[in-house]
């Protein structure tokens, strides 16, 4: 299959624990300057620390830019310190939700069913779950790729989800600056909507977004989202610069 043009172009920055204020509304009005020109087959959002959302959120309204949070708790409320539920998240203006970040799974110890109580939650209050599944080296070395994709998506379509995205980050390839080549993110994209088809049916999983993450830079960019099922790019390091991020959506348009 190749990419659907019904899917928006989707390409994220997740800023991780990154940036101070004062760096993040800089990011923020570069970004509003030059976004509008872009072409509109491209949206985008932005993940930031918790601390910095009342001012990204303030920074980006009006604009077509998305702002969302890194993380959230399950439950609805109660005695969770340290933690943010999807209501909080959501009062504070954003609109998207990481689940299941391989730095929260290796970290954290986040399992499968924990991320999918995460996107439930997030969908709940009307955040729309970018959800993160990939494999780690040895795993790939083990020749166990689809079986961890297999695993780590099942609760997840379990779970029916209204609307979310998908964001395959191969573990080995995130902050490395080691990219899976084009040919290996177009097999494993592929592997992902054929399982996408195979829970929820085409009309369904055809209009789920796809992204690659994984030492995205502009400029291996144009080699990556030429791919089939490839719809957009989750980045880390690359979107602390807004120039970079910017070149990464100029790629894309």
């Amino acid at each position: 299959m190749s990419h659907d043009r019904r899917r928006r172009r989707l390409i994220a920055a997740n800023w991780k624990m990154h940036l101070l204020r004062a760096e993040a509304l800089a990011w923020c009005r570069t970004m509003r300057r030059s976004f509008s020109f872009i072409a509109s087959p491209v949206r985008s959002v932005v993940f930031p620390s918790f601390p910095l959302l009342p001012a990204v959120v303030a920074e980006l309204a009006e604009s077509e830019i998305g702002v969302g949070a890194q993380d959230l708790h399950p439950a609805e409320k109660g005695a969770h310190t340290g933690d943010v539920s999807a209501a909080q998240v959501a009062d504070a203006g954003c609109t998207w939700a990481l689940c299941g970040h391989s730095e929260r799974r290796r970290d954290h110890g986040e399992g499968d069913a924990l991320v999918a109580a995460k996107m439930v939650a997030a969908v709940r209050h009307r955040l729309t779950p970018m959800i993160c599944v990939g494999e780690t080296r040895e795993e790939r070395h083990a020749g166990a790729t689809w079986q961890v994709l297999d695993r780590q998506l099942e609760p997840i379509l379990a779970a029916v989800p209204e609307r979310f995205a998908l964001a395959y980050e191969p573990v080995w390839a995130i902050g490395t600056g080691e990219t899976a080549t084009p040919e290996t993110a177009a097999e494993a994209h592929s592997f992902l909507r054929g399982l996408l088809v195979g829970r929820l049916g085409e009309e369904v999983a055809e209009a789920v977004p796809i992204l690659y993450g994984g030492s995205v830079t502009p400029d291996n960019a144009a080699a990556l989202i030429a791919q089939p099922n490839l719809d957009g790019f989750l980045v880390g390091g690359a979107s602390l610069d807004p120039e970079k991020f910017l070149g990464i959506i100029t790629v894309c348009a």
